[in-house]
């Protein structure tokens, strides 16, 4: 008769080694992450731009930033939400801004508001899908507000736009 030998299965660490290793391989993980971090921010963040000392302590007026002349104005219109032509159940909601060579009167920007109303209100869906259709839009919409207000309108910023 063969004399049978029994193997043995190989035992592997034990359990409070393994347990040692993980929260090891954890530790260093979390550290590591903390240290790159701190590193990224360190290296990309803004750098403050100390206070001239002729300004210091000046606080900016609101009617010097709305006197004629005082640049670019950037104005929030109200929201635009209606049905496009076709499909006809299908909604649309856009929430533009006017960026203004200088401060206008509200009067031109309830014109042209209304105007941008009228025009999204005459698109198809098939005018408005994929960047194409996103950028043949907001120069529809850019050179509406530039003849609304005669050029004074240099810029629409489509903030929000949903299509339902």
């Amino acid at each position: 008769m063969a004399n049978v030998e029994q193997v043995q299965p190989r035992k592997g660490p034990s359990l409070a080694i393994q347990a040692a290793m993980l929260l090891f391989v954890t530790a260093a993980a979390i550290g590591m992450g903390w240290l790159s971090g701190g590193y990224l921010k360190g290296v990309g963040g803004p750098v403050p731009v100390p206070v001239a000392p002729e300004n210091e302590g000046k606080v900016m007026e609101p009617a010097a930033a709305e006197s004629p002349g005082a640049g670019p104005t950037l104005v929030a219109l109200a929201p635009i939400t209606t049905n496009i032509a076709s499909p006809a159940d299908t909604w649309i909601r856009m929430e533009v801004s006017v960026v203004y060579d200088a401060p206008q009167l509200p009067a031109m920007s309830e014109d042209i508001h209304q105007d941008l109303l009228a025009l999204v209100r005459t698109l198809k869906m098939h005018q408005i899908e994929g960047a194409s259709g996103y950028q043949h839009l907001k120069a529809d919409l850019e050179e509406r507000a530039s003849i609304r207000s005669q050029g004074h309108a240099k810029q629409i910023l489509i903030r929000i736009l949903l299509v339902e």
